[in-house]
C-alpha cells in the first residue's frame, strides 16, 4: 500500500480543517501519517488516530525565528521522511512547507504544498520577510503542487517571481463541511443581537479593534452584547480581556465544537489583517449567519457586501463601527436573509469536498509522474 505523510503545525486545525481528507485518504487505501507538535494525549490526536492514521511527534515552536531551532525542525523532518518513506508528502503552513519541502528534496520525494495564508513574517516589512520570501521560492522550486487559497496571495507568489504559475492550483480555502454545520435554532430568545469573534485572541486577528469597537457600541446600544471565543496566542491579551469590567464584553473560553457558540448569536464578527481563507467566516455562513469583516483577500471571497455581511476598512475601529451600528438597525426579516444568502454561497462556491477532489486529483497525478 502506498504511504501519505502530512506535516503540519497545529492538531487541533488539522483535524477541524483536514479531517474528511484524512478519511478520504484512508478509504481510498493509503496508508497516512500525521506529524503535529501536540502530544498523544490531546484530544484532536486522539480523533485522528481514530480513523486509523499513524501519529509521529515533532515538537515546533509555531512563530519563533530562532534558527537553531528551525535547523533542528529541518533534521527531525529529514528522519521522519527517511524511516516512513512516504509515496508523497502532504504540507500545511509556512514551517512543514518550507522545511517539509527541504527535508524531502534531500531525499527526493514529491510534496503537494499548500499556502494556507501568509503570516506576519510576510506581510511586515522586515528583514524577515526577505529570508523568507528566498525561503520559499526556494521550497516551490521543488515542490510538485502548491495550492494557493486566494488569487491574491498566488499572484504576490507569482509576481515575486517565488512560483511556476504552472504547478498552481486555485481552491476554496480549505472548504466547509456543509453537512456538519448548517443552520440550528438559537435557545436564546431575548432581544439582545450578539456578536462573535471566534479565533487565534493575538494583535494580527484584529481583536484590538474588536475589544475598542466593543466598548464604543455598548455605551451607545443596550441591547448588544460581544463574545470572544478562542486561545490567547499572545498572552497579553489574556490579562486585558480576564480584567474588563464591561459584563457584556463576554470571553467563552475555548470550544471542542464551535457550532454550539455560532448558533446562539446573530452574526460572526472577523477584523483579521490576513488570512488565506478564513474558515471562521465559511463555518459561520455555513450556519446560516450574516458576517462582518475585514475587506481583504481571504475575507471579500466570502462576503458579498450587503448581500449576506458586510466589509470594512482593515484596522478601522471607525469603519468596524459603522458597519455593527448599520447591522443592528437591521430588522430580523433582512438579518434572516442575510443569513440565509450565507448559507446558500457556501453551499455552492465552498463545499469542503470540492477541496478533496483536487486533493485527491492532485495525490493521484504526482504518483502517476512517479517521482
Amino acid at each position: 500500500m502506498r504511504k501519505v505523510l502530512i506535516l503540519a503545525n497545529n492538531a487541533s486545525d488539522l483535524y477541524n480543517m483536514r479531517f474528511e481528507l484524512i478519511n478520504e485518504i484512508i478509504r481510498q487505501n493509503y496508508i497516512l501519517y500525521f506529524v503535529v507538535p501536540q502530544s498523544i494525549e490531546d484530544k484532536k490526536v486522539q480523533l485522528i488516530i481514530d480513523v486509523g492514521a499513524k501519529y509521529i511527534q515533532t515538537p515546533m515552536n509555531r512563530r519563533g525565528t530562532n534558527p537553531f531551532e528551525d535547523t533542528k525542525l529541518l533534521f527531525k523532518y529529514y528522519r521522519i521522511i527517511k524511516e516512513v518513506n512516504p509515496d508523497v508528502i502532504l504540507t500545511f503552513s509556512i514551517k512543514p512547507n518550507i522545511y517539509g519541502t527541504y527535508a524531502a528534496s534531500i531525499i527526493n520525494k514529491p510534496v503537494i504544498m499548500n499556502i494556507t495564508g501568509m503570516g506576519s513574517s510576510m506581510t511586515n516589512n522586515t528583514s524577515l520577510k526577505k529570508l523568507i520570501k528566498q525561503m520559499y521560492k526556494w521550497a516551490c522550486k521543488k515542490a510538485q503542487v502548491i495550492f494557493f487559497q486566494n488569487e491574491h496571495n498566488r499572484d504576490f507568489f507569482t509576481k515575486n517571481n517565488m512560483v511556476n504559475m504552472q504547478k498552481t492550483i486555485l481552491i476554496p480555502g480549505s472548504g466547509v463541511n456543509i453537512s456538519k454545520f448548517t443552520p440550528m435554532k438559537k435557545t436564546t430568545k431575548d432581544n439582545v443581537t450578539r456578536f462573535l469573534f471566534i479565533g487565534r485572541i493575538m494583535k494580527e486577528k484584529g481583536i484590538e479593534e474588536y475589544l475598542e469597537v466593543a466598548e464604543r457600541i455598548t455605551r451607545k446600544f443596550n441591547n448588544v452584547e460581544f463574545q470572544i471565543l478562542g486561545r490567547f496566542e499572545e498572552q497579553r491579551y489574556k490579562r486585558i480581556i480576564q480584567n474588563n469590567k464591561n459584563n457584556r464584553i463576554r470571553y467563552l473560553g475555548i470550544s471542542d465544537d464551535v457550532r454550539e457558540e455560532i448558533k446562539e448569536v446573530d452574526c460572526i464578527v472577523h477584523p483579521s489583517y490576513h488570512e488565506g481563507m478564513s474558515n471562521v467566516l465559511l463555518e459561520g455562513a455555513a450556519m446560516g449567519k450574516p458576517l462582518i469583516a475585514s475587506d481583504i483577500p481571504g475575507c471579500r471571497e466570502i462576503i458579498e457586501d450587503g448581500h449576506n455581511g458586510y466589509l470594512f476598512e482593515v484596522k478601522s475601529v471607525k469603519s468596524l463601527e459603522e458597519k455593527l451600528v448599520q447591522f443592528i438597525s437591521l430588522d430580523d426579516d433582512t438579518r434572516e436573509l442575510m443569513g440565509k444568502n450565507s448559507r446558500n454561497k457556501v453551499v455552492k462556491e465552498f463545499d469542503r469536498k470540492i477541496i478533496i477532489d483536487e486533493y485527491m486529483k492532485a495525490i493521484n497525478n504526482v504518483l502517476k509522474e512517479g517521482y
